[in-house]
């Protein structure tokens, strides 16, 4: 769909992102685009204005900042079928995101305004909690999305810093983990927060669920890989006194009460991200970030 309209979405606390916009905007705007541009962060989101400011949605979001501003934006564009496009202007790690000397080239601006670029679809979380009244039944409290992971925990300034959680996998029983929580992680978010807790490296072309305990007291609570079609149900142990909380990408969802369930599945809306290079390496990009083979020269075969 061709409405000749885009959204640059920008970091909030990077100057030089909001800088970076106002170059983008006049370089778009010379191909006939009309520019609409927001910041974004965890604490102001003016997205939405964004939706009520025109009755057309863009072509696609520009977002300038790191992954996390890339998760943050993704939470409101996916749902619309919103194409992101991002650099890394102020950010960290940059999975998600294309280097920003791209946006210097010449020929850059000309082959978006031509569409010629690749679009990747990502897999998306949701979790959904319930509040369980006293005649047994529920009623939906909240539902977030996620692109990265869920992850529950105990609230920072609960007395224990454990938590106890028990998890059923489409109506089986699995196990019941004691330690700081549990992540749900997508094959993007493998490498995030998952990976961190001992999790596996998923190809974000595959589509599953990885359940990674955080710190967990037993040897034996190993993290699993799961069909993207499993529905997995959280519940607190209720006779433990303890605070939970859940977490969305890096951000606050809400306050998980002793008597609520978390349903976690696969959402029905994906992330689609725009890829430049047609010919770009999931595992270069893995080895360029986690500096693995450092010391091996980029002409070298291992097998030679």
């Amino acid at each position: 769909m061709n409405t000749n309209l885009i959204w640059i979405l920008y970091r909030s606390d990077s100057n030089t992102a909001y800088k970076e916009t106002l170059n983008c905007k006049k370089i778009i705007e010379g191909y006939g685009k009309k520019v609409l541009y927001s910041e974004i962060s965890n604490k102001t989101n003016n997205i939405n204005q964004l939706f009520s400011a025109t009755e057309v949605l863009p072509e696609i979001a520009i977002v300038l900042g790191g992954d996390g501003t890339v998760l943050r934006a993704a939470r409101y564009l996916s749902p619309k079928n919103i194409p992101i496009l991002s650099f890394n202007v102020g950010g960290n790690l940059g999975f998600l995101t294309h280097d920003r000397h791209i946006l210097k080239q010449e020929n850059f601006w000309e082959r978006i305004s031509n569409n010629r670029f690749n679009i990747q679809k990502r897999m998306m979380l949701q979790a959904t909690v319930f509040s369980e009244k006293d005649n047994n039944q529920s009623i939906l409290k909240r539902s977030f999305f996620a692109l990265n992971d869920f992850y529950l925990r105990s609230c920072t300034d609960d007395i224990s810093p454990t938590c106890s959680l028990a998890l059923e996998i489409d109506g089986e029983a699995v196990d019941k983990y004691k330690g700081d929580g549990l992540i749900f992680s997508t094959p993007t978010g493998s490498t995030a927060y998952s990976m961190a807790a001992g999790g596996p490296i998923i190809h974000p072309s595959l589509d599953a669920i990885i359940v990674s305990a955080i710190c967990p007291m037993s040897l034996a609570s190993r993290p699993i890989v799961v069909p993207p079609e499993s529905k997995l149900v959280i519940k607190p142990v209720k006779e433990k006194k303890q605070k939970i909380n859940l977490w969305l990408d890096g951000a606050s969802g809400c306050l998980i009460e002793a008597t609520d369930t978390c349903l976690v599945k696969r959402s029905n809306h994906s992330t689609s991200i725009i890829i430049l290079d047609e010919n770009l390496s999931y595992y270069k990009t893995i080895t360029q970030k986690l500096h693995w083979a450092s010391s091996l020269n980029d002409n070298y075969k291992l097998w030679e």
